[in-house]
């Protein structure tokens, strides 16, 4: 319960203590002293009075400023918390979305690597076949002789000349061997394509 204070006249109590004081001077003995202390009293009082006014109104300015700084604090907080809440709801999309992009990242890296793992198989298996065919490759040219098919028909006309050179002298043996050479070309011949 807040009590009302009311504010004192400017100087009345200085016209009291000052009256009580002049009597204290007129009247003499116990009487006297009894104004004076009641002067005294009075100025004691009226200064603790005003003292207390002022620690009130002190007091009063302070309450209404801690009022307006809890208001504002009140205001800050509730705009704080709605912040707040801003915030753990962006930190909350945020995440999912990291997720969502963590999730996909790693599917697509499983993708890469089984790819990965798929090229090197396949890899392997052409690298086994390279050098199966290097292998047939060098097996095949242990064997044979590359040579151009003008040079074969150059040959065959060979045979054929020296097929008839043998038959005219009579060479029966040697006819034979020459053309089972030119056979042997024309088969090589009939093998190959011939170049348009």
């Amino acid at each position: 319960m807040s009590a009302t204070v009311v504010p004192l006249p400017p100087n009345p109590s200085s016209e009291t203590i000052d009256f009580l004081r002049r009597m204290a001077g007129m009247v003499s003995g116990r009487n006297g002293e009894m104004l004076l202390r009641a002067a005294s009293m009075i100025e004691t009082l009226s200064q603790r009075a005003m003292s207390a006014e002022r620690l009130y109104h002190q007091a009063q300015e302070e309450s209404t400023r801690n009022a307006e700084l809890r208001e504002s604090a009140e205001l800050a907080s509730d705009a704080m918390v709605g912040q707040i809440a801003a915030l753990r709801a962006q930190l909350a999309e945020l995440t999912a979305a990291t997720a969502a992009e963590r999730a996909a990242f790693d599917a697509e890296r499983g993708k890469l690597l089984e790819l990965m793992q798929h090229a090197e198989r396949h890899i392997g298996k052409l690298t086994t076949e390279l050098d199966s065919l290097r292998a047939s490759v060098d097996s095949f040219n242990e064997t044979a002789v590359s040579v151009p098919i003008e040079v074969l028909r150059l040959a065959r006309s060979q045979f054929d000349y020296l097929s008839s050179g043998f038959a005219r002298r009579g060479d029966p043996i040697s006819q034979a061997m020459s053309e089972i050479g030119g056979f042997a070309i024309d088969r090589a011949l009939t093998a190959k394509p011939d170049p348009a």
